[in-house]
């Protein structure tokens, strides 16, 4: 080889076909991107004709996984702690059933955060997220208010505190997942006259029974 010649590139230096994938691998990535900025962008942008005519589209890709929530910059920014508790019912060797005492999920995801500099997103925002979209379409009775929404919420919620226990749990099977939400209002600053101790609110949702071809292997103990 002449010292003065350029050696070739990395990808002439491929065959056709290796060039041909590493090109349709590139050009899918690419139209994956663009679609999903197209997504976000309808999504978020001022209600349009083009938004409009494709919202069924565009509202079955953004959620749950990629809901956007401003309320970091709202004039009313969120004043409650929000922790999404659960527990399981077991079968048990020997057809014994038993239930787990409740799980702070939310405050072991507070406990993974601490101390760390760089927490996940999914840490900060998962279960929070999940919780968020259930309650904004159920009543208070558990009742569904947003159609097929109210569907798509559950079983996301559902799914995340199932993949927290996993398939077994203190040495029985998992059935069935009740999950509970405890909120407490911020307290107000000691200056404040006639400030109170917040009490705790729980929300108690029914016992769902578990999918057991989609629980992860993550436990909660």
């Amino acid at each position: 080889m002449d010292p003065l010649e350029e050696p070739p590139s990395r990808a002439a230096a491929l065959s056709f076909p290796g060039r041909l994938a590493v090109a349709v691998t590139v050009g899918a990535v690419a139209v994956a991107a663009l679609y999903h900025l197209a997504m976000m962008f309808l999504h978020v942008a001022p209600s349009n004709t083009l938004s409009k005519e494709h919202a069924a589209a565009v509202n079955d890709y953004v959620y749950p996984e990629f809901e956007q929530n401003w309320k970091l910059f709202a004039p009313d920014p969120l004043q409650q702690n929000i922790h999404v508790e659960a527990r399981a019912e077991l079968d048990k060797p020997g057809g014994t059933v038993a239930t787990s005492a409740w799980v702070d999920l939310t405050g072991r995801d507070i406990a993974a955060m601490r101390h760390d500099p760089v927490p996940s997103h999914s840490q900060q925002n998962e279960l929070r997220r999940a919780w968020g979209f259930y309650s904004d379409t159920h009543d208070t009775q558990e009742q569904a208010t947003g159609g097929d929404r109210s569907d798509l919420s559950r079983s996301y919620l559902l799914r995340i505190v199932e993949k927290r226990f996993g398939t077994r749990y203190e040495g029985g099977r998992v059935a069935r997942i009740q999950i509970r939400v405890a909120t407490t209002d911020v307290p107000q600053p000691s200056w404040i006259a006639g400030a109170n101790s917040p009490s705790t609110q729980f929300r108690q949702l029914p016992w769902w029974p578990v999918d057991t071809t989609a629980s992860g292997q993550e436990n909660a103990s």
